[in-house]
């Protein structure tokens, strides 16, 4: 009677000690790179720039009164609030622009993607032909009659970081859209067709909610990427540039250089708590949807 219960339990476990085995080795990779690391990192975090004299809350206290830093967050949310939206709305345009192209969309869907090939120092004197005093913007804008612009020096800095970051970023993305509505049953669209859905309906009722897996992914991906677009504004400003693009890597950077542990592994932890709990907020919210 029991018979069959007890070979179910130990193919069961079988099946676990496979999986054990087979997820072994990135499971070791993950907590030898990753999860001991930052646990040193918590640690140091409450020690002084050795980390031997344990000093409570100090860092964490130097961190969130200083001036810099909140420069640094106040930056770095706004250029998140404002690329992330702008770029999730801009690649999904993108996607449905060559969809609809059918065949003639691919050729553009390719190019799309050439911004990620091109090198970061090319992309530093892209910035330099474009945005600098004597750049091709300026010529422009002086051909207009229009004054020049000081790109990097002014509040303008920001937006053509916000640029970079779309046009870098926005094929990528383009392409993970594209995957989401390959995910879609034609034979929706096929039936929304016959009882005479027009284009909103059909991307409100249809293609928007079949995205929402997309979407996810989507939004962790971009808020990644949008970390690494600290490279060319270093080196197209250096450890210092102009106040609206002063982000949290800048800020590292410097308190790196320094040897300012203690704040740089308390406004560490800060931050990826924070991303943490967002991320868990956005997915437990779309969950619950």
């Amino acid at each position: 009677m029991h018979l069959p219960c007890i070979s179910r339990n130990k193919a069961d476990r079988r099946q676990i000690r496979a999986a054990a085995l087979l997820l072994a080795p990135s499971l070791t990779g993950v907590a030898v790179f990753y999860l001991v690391p930052f646990a040193e990192v918590i640690r140091r975090s409450f020690t002084d720039a050795p980390g031997r004299r344990f000093v409570g809350l100090a860092n964490y206290q130097a961190v969130l009164t200083n001036s810099a830093f909140h420069t640094a967050v106040s930056n770095t949310a706004r250029f998140l609030c404002v690329c992330i939206p702008a770029l999730l709305a801009l690649s999904l345009c993108m996607a449905l622009l060559t969809r609809a192209a059918g065949r003639r969309g691919r050729l553009f869907q390719t190019s799309f993607l050439l911004p990620l090939a091109i090198p970061v120092a090319s992309i530093v004197l892209l910035w330099n032909v474009l945005f600098s005093q004597t750049g091709l913007v300026n010529t422009a804008l002086q051909a207009l009659g229009a004054n020049p612009v000081d790109f990097m020096g002014t509040g303008a800095a920001f937006w053509v970081l916000i640029a970079t970051y779309l046009w870098k970023n926005s094929g990528y993305d383009m392409v993970l859209w594209a995957a989401g509505l390959d995910r879609i049953p034609s034979a929706q669209y096929e039936a929304a067709a016959v009882d005479g859905a027009n284009a909103w309906q059909t991307f409100r009722w249809i293609t928007w909610p079949g995205l929402q897996p997309t979407l996810r992914l989507t939004v962790l991906l971009s808020l990644i990427n949008s970390f690494k677009v600290f490279r060319e504004a270093y080196l197209v400003a250096g450890q210092y540039p102009h106040e609206s693009m002063y982000l949290l890597q800048h800020l590292f950077n410097n308190w790196f250089l320094a040897l300012e542990l203690g704040r740089i592994t308390a406004a560490a932890v800060l931050v990826v708590g924070v991303l943490l709990t967002a991320a868990g907020l956005f997915l437990g919210g779309k969950r619950l949807l």
